[in-house]
């Protein structure tokens, strides 16, 4: 019996679940605290105090008996949001002569570009698009530049080479000087980040290599709290492909963090509903989040995505996000829901708990959509108030599906999240809204059964398309076996190919994505 345990550290609260096999044991609902560990530690504890044991014995599980711990958090996404635990940076980029115009955080927002910015430096290599030389990379200039990065005591440099997906020898090469003059240097390269345009590709290194600081304070945060409650199951933090990685990992790439949340959610939906391709919607205090799960993963955006006003292109879902949930403001006159939301003092503002704002809750006690708090504090309310309000929801939401959708046939939505009753039952192009048990915590479901992935996006030149999807999916499965996947459990969950007619040697980029059980 496989026995493990998601976590979920939000803004607002830390969810954590029990797993046995495909069973949710037991699940608590705690306050954040600032230092993260010991409200992570404080779940834990209740976790485990409360679980029953395997076959139903009534004292706590024995912390040996933990095979995994998955942990979700926003940290990294807020810390950019919020301008806040983030490192100066060291920038290089390798493509001149053709890559002097427009230089590094140029597209920043000035207030975060002027926390992050340390040294910018801009020498020649590089590759073109078909992954010929550009020019030789200036090594020299290279290695004084990382000499001046040591004096400054800067600790962390993204690098970013013209074309580096299609050929990383420049990175490479560049990382190693890095290391042998800044031996003590955390270096992002962005052939491990992003695709092939440069700027987004740039900014999400750069992001990451900011980051980097942070990520090793939380991880062992996280570490910590788990050595407090006695457990020594491996630890692995959720990304935003709705996998894991291991702390360890999760380290060197904080950005795989961005958006974990909301994947979470999406996973957990996807297994406790049994059912792999539906719309999803996950109603928070705040804000409702909605995606498409295909194949039981959420869809990927193909667009640019900003993170903190910063332009990034590399793997993220596609989400749309509207100003409605639990927590939103409700006034009339004119009638207006959202986007303000007294969020998690929703049990201290709202009227059915004894305060004084008017929120969607209490709309929703009124008018029968829940039990919760006093009703009696709220049945004074107008009733055309209460319909136009609830009538309003209902639209933002219907609207909010309405453009997640791609296909024009009737599709299930799932609905999850503690303010998921100001979801209708009926919607326009829905053929079924589905409620399932542990809703609330379904982000920490979806953190607990977190499989690994590997992902290869690539250039293969004179070969047959078969041969060159083959080469990309072996390439994929290494990269999930060597990232803690058991490579008897991987399965392929997205293949793509284009043909690219401008480059020689009958050209396909490929891009793979697998997925298997933690080994």
């Amino acid at each position: 019996m496989k026995r493990r345990i998601g976590i979920d550290v939000g803004g607002t609260n830390t969810d954590a679940v029990l797993l046995e096999d495909a069973r949710v044991v037991h699940a608590v609902k705690t306050p954040t605290t600032a230092d993260v560990t010991s409200g992570v530690a404080e779940a834990l504890r209740r976790l485990l105090q409360s679980a029953p044991q395997p076959g139903g014995a009534s004292p706590a599980p024995s912390t040996r008996a933990i095979d995994a711990v998955m942990i979700g958090t926003t940290h990294f996404t807020n810390a950019v949001v919020q301008r806040r635990d983030l490192t100066r940076v060291a920038a290089i980029r390798i493509g001149l002569p053709s890559g002097a115009s427009l230089e590094p955080f140029i597209d920043w927002p000035e207030d975060l570009a002027a926390l992050v910015r340390g040294e910018v430096v801009m020498l020649e290599g590089g590759h073109e698009f078909d992954g010929r030389p550009l020019v030789p990379l200036d090594s020299a200039g290279l290695r004084a530049a990382a000499r001046r990065i040591r004096a400054a005591g800067l600790t962390s440099v993204g690098v970013a080479s013209v074309f580096s997906p299609l050929n990383s020898a420049c990175e490479l090469e560049a990382a190693a000087i890095l290391r042998e003059e800044c031996p003590d240097v955390a270096v992002t390269m962005s052939h491990h980040l992003g695709r092939i345009g440069l700027l987004e590709r740039e900014n999400a290194t750069l992001l990451n290599a900011a980051l980097v600081g942070l990520a090793r304070k939380t991880t062992r945060a996280f570490t910590d709290a788990l050595i407090a409650s006695g457990i020594t199951a491996p630890l692995y933090l959720t990304q935003n492909d709705g996998t894991v990685m291991l702390a360890s990992v999760a380290e060197a790439f904080p950005v795989y963090g961005f958006a974990s949340g909301p994947t979470n959610s999406m996973r957990g939906a996807a297994f406790l509903s049994k059912l792999t391709d539906a719309l999803v919607i996950d109603v928070g205090g705040t804000t409702t989040d909605i995606g498409s799960l295909r194949h039981g993963f959420p869809r990927e955006a193909n667009n640019v995505v900003e993170i903190g006003g910063v332009r990034t292109l590399f793997r993220m879902p596609d989400l749309l996000s509207i100003g409605l949930g639990g927590g939103s403001l409700v006034t009339g006159a004119p009638l207006a829901v959202g986007p303000r939301s007294v969020g998690y003092r929703l049990v201290e503002q709202g009227l059915v708990f004894g305060g004084g704002e008017l929120t969607a809750t209490d709309v929703a006690v009124a008018a029968g959509l829940i039990d919760l708090g006093d009703r009696q504090r709220v049945a004074s309310l107008p009733a055309d108030l209460v319909r136009s309000a609830v009538a309003r929801m209902h639209a933002m939401i219907a609207e909010a599906v309405d453009r997640m959708k791609t296909d024009a046939g009737d599709e299930p939505l799932i609905a999850v999240g503690g303010g998921c009753f100001l979801v209708p039952e009926q919607i326009a192009g829905i053929s079924e809204v589905v409620h399932v048990e542990h809703q609330a915590v379904a982000n920490a479901v979806g953190a607990a059964i977190a499989q690994v992935s590997g992902e290869v996006d690539r250039i293969f030149q004179d070969l047959s398309r078969d041969e060159a999807i083959a080469r990309a999916r072996h390439l994929a499965e290494a990269q999930a076996a060597s990232a803690g996947a058991d490579p008897r459990t991987l399965t392929t969950v997205e293949v793509e190919d284009l043909p690219l007619a401008y480059l020689p040697g009958n050209s396909l980029r490929v891009r793979v994505r697998v997925v298997g059980e933690i080994a």
